[in-house]
């Protein structure tokens, strides 16, 4: 007969503490479900057993520093927590931001102009032909991007901030009117819909012949990256936007005017950016030039070709931001080919410059091979797989299984993307999006959602200057990571519907946990 283990009834299964050699042991154990999310659990339950479930830790085996939490700053993130009261934003951002009490988060990310979570289509000088840049300016964001930063830095002082652009300002562009790069019209959309319906109905028939269950279904579209099915199912609307066909842009064609004098204006225009920032009291450290430069989107995009992105990082970009003592790193990389980044960082005048690369979605299968060729090289997770804006436990694991790719490959900083969104509410261009926190916009209610937690069991305790820990043993769903103040973080999942016994292995020392169904785990051991 199965036995099933509540939490509570954990600590029960054994009252003999951890004995054996001599070595650190669990000083501290959080583990959160769906259900009771962050519950500190009681160490009598954990024993000297061995099980066939091993973690073994050698803190001889370390990767990379690791010296950044992150979340992102965009204008409806703002949008709904500014609904929120004072009270409220102070318990939001204290939790996020304040060193040693939540999630610990030290760095920012923003764009520069509009992404695809803004209000609508702007940039910081839309004056077509503008090229002394006479009409610059970030007073939208002195409304709507700026007053959050300045809540977070109101609990990290010494917040570090890093932008890109989604798309640089229309008319810089080749056709010099569009924001996005793909067109999406009255027609398409009813196509759209018309498809999408159709699948639906052979997904259901399908789903009913085989005896599949609502919830239980699966899939990854080869091609885009994203779920057909399930509960991690892609959500997007189609929206009307400003692109009309004929004139859209392409993957592998460089929609940017390549013109030395629109490049010139464009690395300007950063400087320009970082400037007004800095004025305003928010530093602004690093840049990178383009997000996801090989995505033609319905919303502020701009595709580049890596040759061209060259130059302008090279010979335009680079030396702009050398002046303004600002790092530029090359991303946001969301292609599994290694050797669009290589191309830059093989380049003569480009890798004077380029001090790192950060990487999201397909680009997550680049990052092996550049941090085996680079292993000295700074690499981020510029943003965290968007979700479907469900905010359910499968998304959250869906994100600690990223997470432990980009910690096993390298990267030394970790970004989430939509820090707050109104709940069940789709983006300007018709997104659904999961978030750190959903605001319920009838009742200005808000929650905490999985993925935070997510988030929070390693920040929490992964400390800027932590090393990775490379682990061995049978048990692999599991990360650990050294402070440098010599204490063991070892996090730990059990994505299975029954309580697990898993084994440290340290130093000659077992200790045994049973690890609760459906659960993450962060275990301090000192």
């Amino acid at each position: 007969m199965k036995m099933r283990f509540t939490l509570c009834g954990i600590a029960a299964l054994a009252m003999t503490a951890c004995s054996g050699p001599k070595g650190p042991q669990v000083t501290e154990w959080v583990s959160s479900t769906m259900e009771q999310p962050w519950e500190m659990q009681t160490l009598e339950s954990i024993t000297s057993d061995t099980t066939s479930n091993t973690i073994e830790i050698d803190l001889t085996q370390t990767d990379q520093t690791i010296e950044a939490f992150g979340t992102c700053f965009n204008e409806l993130g703002w949008a709904s927590l500014k609904t929120l009261t004072d009270e409220e934003l102070e318990t939001i951002f204290s939790e996020m931001f304040e060193p040693g009490k939540g999630a610990n988060f030290n760095k920012g990310r923003m764009s520069i102009g509009a992404n695809d979570f803004a209000l609508d289509y702007y940039s910081c000088d839309d004056t077509d032909g503008d090229f002394e840049l006479k009409d610059f300016s970030i007073e939208r964001d002195k409304q709507n991007i700026i007053p959050m930063i300045k809540w977070a830095m109101k609990y990290q002082p010494e917040l570090d901030m890093w932008a890109s652009p989604w798309c640089p300002p229309k008319w810089m562009k080749l056709h010099g009117k569009h924001y996005a790069e793909r067109a999406v019209t009255a027609e398409s959309i009813a196509r759209r819909e018309a498809m999408m319906k159709k699948r639906m109905e052979e997904a259901k028939k399908k789903m009913e012949a085989e005896g599949v269950k609502p919830g239980e279904e699966g899939g990854v579209s080869a091609t885009t990256g994203f779920f057909n099915e399930g509960p991690l199912a892609f959500r997007m609307e189609s929206r009307v936007n400003d692109a009309v066909p004929g004139e859209e842009g392409f993957e592998n064609v460089t929609s940017f005017n390549m013109d030395p004098q629109y490049l010139d204006t464009y690395a300007r225009y950063f400087g320009k950016f970082v400037d007004a920032y800095r004025a305003e009291g928010v530093k602004v450290s690093r840049v990178m030039p383009q997000n996801e430069p090989n995505s033609a989107q319905p919303y502020p995009s701009c595709s580049w070709t890596s040759k061209d992105l060259n130059t302008f990082v090279g010979k335009y970009l680079g030396p702009e931001m050398e002046k303004h003592n600002v790092e530029v790193y090359f991303g946001t990389v969301e292609r599994a080919d290694y050797l669009k980044v290589d191309t830059l960082l093989q380049d003569a005048d480009s890798k004077k410059y380029v001090k790192g690369v950060g990487f999201q979605w397909a680009g997550k299968d680049a990052l092996p091979e550049i941090h085996e060729l680079y292993p000295d090289l700074t690499l981020v997770q510029s943003e965290q797989e968007c979700g479907n804006g469900r905010n359910n436990w499968e998304g959250a694991m869906h994100s600690w299984d990223l997470m432990k790719h980009y910690f096993g490959n390298g990267v030394n900083e970790y970004y989430y993307w939509n820090t707050s969104l109104f709940y069940e509410k789709a983006s300007t261009w018709g997104w659904h999006q999961n978030s750190l926190i959903t605001v319920n916009e009838e009742d200005k209610t808000w929650t905490w959602t999985p993925e935070y937690y997510t988030m929070k069991h390693a920040s929490h305790y992964v400390l800027p200057g932590a090393k990775y820990l490379k682990i061995g043993g049978t048990y692999a769903d599991a990360m650990a990571f050294v402070n440098a103040d010599g204490s063991i973080v070892v996090l730990v999942a059990n994505q299975t519907e029954e309580a697990t016994q898993v084994t440290l292995k340290l130093e000659g020392k077992n200790q045994t946990i049973l690890v609760p169904a459906k659960s993450l785990n962060t275990f301090v051991l000192k």
